[in-house]
């Protein structure tokens, strides 16, 4: 008999040529079986391409978004709306404080930059999560005013089509609806004054 050491640990082996081979054999199958099964196993650790991808802010061209004109856009499987608010549009935001829940975007649903009454960098500019912060549903766009459905008095916004939230051009949610607070607004910033990078702002990556 002799001593064999394998993959750290030690054997009495026969001295016997054939029995010897079939032992290292065997420790030396284990120890490739065990490898196989660990390198999947630390692959499945790793995030994917395609959700790494997914993740990852998105660059959007907002030179050909009209004052008025909306686009939607996708980020981490989430609808962005991306709105370019008119004057009007602008005007009806300080109309609609009186009766807006949090008309000062005092619950932390933005970053600090965009806790302003038009919650954006920019006026002229909405980003916006389009997820009601009820049940999740996305609402639709109720952009005219005086709308019938909506009463005489409505100003032009956002109408969740499931149970009835409502909110402005900012994305505030109104009073005694079911929505208990504003739309989310994601970090964002301007690569130019054609260029909006989602996801991303001064801080870094979301």
């Amino acid at each position: 008999m002799s001593l064999c050491t394998c993959q750290g640990e030690s054997f009495l082996v026969s001295d016997s040529p054939a029995r010897r081979r079939w032992l290292l054999a065997t420790v030396g199958l284990g120890g490739a079986m065990t490898l196989t099964a660990i390198v999947p196993f630390v692959s499945s650790l790793l995030p994917s391409e395609r959700a790494k991808a997914a993740g990852a802010p998105v660059e959007v061209d907002i030179d050909k978004i009209a004052p008025g004109e909306m686009i939607v856009v996708e980020w981490r499987g989430k609808p962005v709306w991306i709105l370019h608010r008119t004057p009007a549009m602008l005007e009806a935001l300080k109309k609609a404080e009186p009766n807006l829940v949090d008309p000062g975007s005092e619950v932390a649903q933005q970053p600090d930059y965009a806790t302003n009454e038009h919650r954006s960098r920019k006026p002229e500019y909405l980003v916006a999560v389009g997820i009601c912060t009820h049940l999740g549903c996305s609402p639709a766009k109720a952009f005219d005013s005086g709308d019938k459905a909506l009463g005489a008095d409505w100003a032009g916004g956002f109408l969740c089509p499931c149970h009835g939230s409502t909110f402005d051009f900012a994305g505030r949610v109104f009073k005694d609806k079911p929505a208990p607070i504003n739309l989310e607004v994601p970090p964002h910033t301007y690569l130019t004054d054609s260029r909006l990078i989602i996801g991303s702002d001064q801080r870094g990556q979301a």
